[in-house]
């Protein structure tokens, strides 16, 4: 095994650092505060290539590995949490119209969202749905050369921010489940589309929220991939989100351990250093232990994934398990630092609440850890 970086990783990696410490960290309250992204911030993310680093350059990605992409999303989430929420869709959003759109279809729309100048978003949870991501009843009915989607989708990132949407809809018949369902690009300013906008914990620049689909009309060449395959697709590209948003939430625990253990080694009680108190030093070194141990899982992961080998089991296992030790992690790095980080001055609070989103977005730690129970003993025996 070899667990070095090479040189052009390394130069990606520090060009995001960088971009990270003067362009996203001192503004990670305000956009909270606007519950939007700037977008001449994305544009310049969009110009150094952040957005879709594993996506074809023909579209105007990189063309680089998954590991690299995980890579300097991770880089990035150090500074703002929430641009990784951004990242994951543009890579699972653009893998799947890269994958199984028409190119002179998913061309335009894949070259403004690489550029930082379009936001997508990923419509598949409904109200009644939840964890049964096979249980849709919006609708697409085809109607000569278009397809006509009625219904709603909810729990959608970028809701009201986003120009487009990889919606998932029913196109079989009732009770076909998951092989009735289909994938559409549909464009947000078509007629009979609305979106609201939810008051969330965190999260809040990300700007979850409704679309509703009154009549959408769209082009019969606007299905992604077969029609009634939609359902495997997202699967697919599951497998690769998840492991990214593992990176993501551990980005924000190891940013708060190391500041924890500069302010801690400076603080002094009774005469000693914080860390001289093994109350003190030993979470925070179990914290480290776990946290290392958590990203070697998710680069594995996406190392499998480079490879062209199973990868959904490893993948679950970073979706509960990186949510969960982040939210673990900061909340012990707020106590650490007392008083004054219970307040919004320190960062903890706020990036407490927002990686608390992802124990139940994409994939709840239930639905993940049933996913490796099927993978070691089979459906069957645990249905």
């Amino acid at each position: 095994m070899n667990f070095s970086t090479s040189p052009e990783q390394d130069e990606l990696v520090g060009t995001a650092r960088r971009f990270g410490q003067e362009h996203l960290a001192p503004f990670y309250k305000q956009r909270e505060r606007e519950g939007a992204f700037d977008r001449a911030t994305l544009r310049r993310m969009g110009e150094l290539g952040f957005f879709g680093v594993e996506l074809p350059e023909a579209y105007g990605g990189l063309g680089l590995d998954s590991v690299t992409a995980g890579l300097v999303l991770e880089t990035l989430c150090a500074a703002d949490y929430n641009i990784g929420q951004l990242m994951v869709t543009v890579s699972l959003a653009g893998t799947i119209l890269a994958t199984h759109g028409q190119p002179h279809v998913v061309e335009p729309w894949l070259k403004g969202i690489l550029a930082g100048e379009t936001i997508p978003a990923i419509a598949l949870t409904e109200p009644g749905g939840g964890s049964d991501a096979a249980n849709l009843v919006v609708r697409a009915q085809r109607a000569g050369d278009t397809y006509v989607l009625d219904g709603e989708k909810t729990s959608t990132s970028f809701a009201t921010q986003a120009g487009v949407a990889v919606v998932w809809a029913r196109t079989g018949p009732p009770g076909s489940g998951a092989r009735g369902i289909s994938a559409f690009l549909v464009p947000l300013d078509l007629p009979g589309v609305t979106t609201s906008e939810f008051e969330d914990l965190g999260g809040r620049s990300a700007g979850r929220g409704t679309l509703h689909l009154d009549g959408v009309t769209v082009p019969a060449d606007h299905l992604l991939g077969a029609e009634n395959q939609g359902f495997v697709q997202v699967m697919q590209g599951f497998d690769y989100s998840r492991a990214l948003i593992g990176l993501q939430c551990l980005a924000v625990a190891r940013q708060s351990l190391e500041e924890t253990w500069a302010s801690a080694a400076e603080r002094r009680s009774f005469g000693k250093p914080l860390t001289a108190h093994q109350g003190v030093s030993f979470p925070l070194a179990e914290a480290e232990t776990h946290v290392h141990a958590c990203r070697l899982l998710c680069l594995n992961t996406l190392w499998l994934k480079d490879q062209g080998l199973p990868h959904t089991a490893e993948a679950a296992m970073c979706k509960w398990w990186g949510p969960k030790l982040a939210f673990e992690v900061v909340q012990n790095c707020l106590l650490i630092n007392g008083h004054g980080a219970y307040t919004a001055e320190m960062p903890y609070e706020q990036r407490l609440r927002d990686v608390l989103g992802l124990q139940i977005g994409d994939g709840t730690a239930q639905i993940m850890k049933l996913v490796i129970a099927r993978s070691k003993v089979g459906r069957d025996a645990v249905t």
